[in-house]
């Protein structure tokens, strides 16, 4: 009789049980930045190798790792990783296009820039037609599946990273701290000097700030002299 699986081992299960129905590449998607009311969204999909290979040490849902873990962990999946690509979208488009449709897209664009095309997709939470393989959308993705976990820690660390560049270039916001999330940080610094071109407009609160910011400087009748800084341009990286 074959010994119980570990606990730790339930993060490939899923993965193991497709490869034995003759799905080789198994795919996950991932995103870092839905949730937030500043900087870019990204997007990440991964394929992992079988066997011990794709046993990435420490990998888990980036969300439960510390910032020094997820640069670990990183490392170890683009060194291990069959494929995987990150697709960065700007606030501009955020604010075209609205969040739901471009973080379906942003996922699409992730899967199909992988340089390794895949047999089967897992999604985190979201459904994303559009793709040409089988594809399922997984609740909590990321703690279930290990290709959705290592696309989570590829989005996470990307858009940290260029939060914190943000952060050099906005240093009110304090983007280094909360990555453009609604913390009370945040709306503390949004409603003292409104938003930054790196805020999305689409966001109750950015829109309540920018009016009530806008009312102040012209009720003291002073220039509008915040931060401006064109947004990052669309980035995709894949191998």
């Amino acid at each position: 009789m074959p010994a119980p699986s570990r606990p730790a081992d339930a993060l490939w299960s899923m993965e193991g049980s497709l490869r034995r129905r003759g799905f080789s590449a198994v795919a996950g998607a991932d995103e870092a930045g839905r949730g937030a009311c500043a900087g870019p969204l990204v997007a990440a999909a991964c394929i992992l190798p079988a066997g011990r290979r794709g046993r990435v040490p420490g990998l888990a849902d980036s969300k439960l790792l510390t910032a020094a873990a997820r640069e670990r962990v990183y490392a170890e999946v683009v060194e291990r990783a069959v494929a995987w690509s990150v697709v960065v979208v700007d606030v501009p488009e955020l604010d075209e296009r609205g969040m739901h449709v471009t973080n379906i897209e942003a996922l699409r664009r992730a899967v199909g820039t992988l340089q390794v095309s895949p047999d089967y997709v897992l999604t985190d939470g979201f459904p994303v037609p559009g793709l040409v393989q089988p594809t399922l959308a997984v609740w909590k993705g990321d703690r279930v599946a290990a290709c959705v976990a290592a696309a989570s820690v590829l989005a996470k660390v990307t858009r940290d990273a260029m939060m914190v560049d943000l952060h050099g270039r906005f240093p009110h916001y304090d983007f280094d701290v909360h990555k453009g999330y609604i913390t009370d940080l945040h709306t503390a610094r949004l409603d003292r000097f409104g938003p930054c071109p790196e805020h999305r407009h689409r966001f109750v609160n950015v829109a309540r700030a920018r009016d009530a910011h806008a009312a102040r400087v012209s009720a003291a009748g002073m220039d509008d002299d915040g931060p401006v800084h064109q947004s990052p341009t669309r980035v995709e990286i894949s191998r």
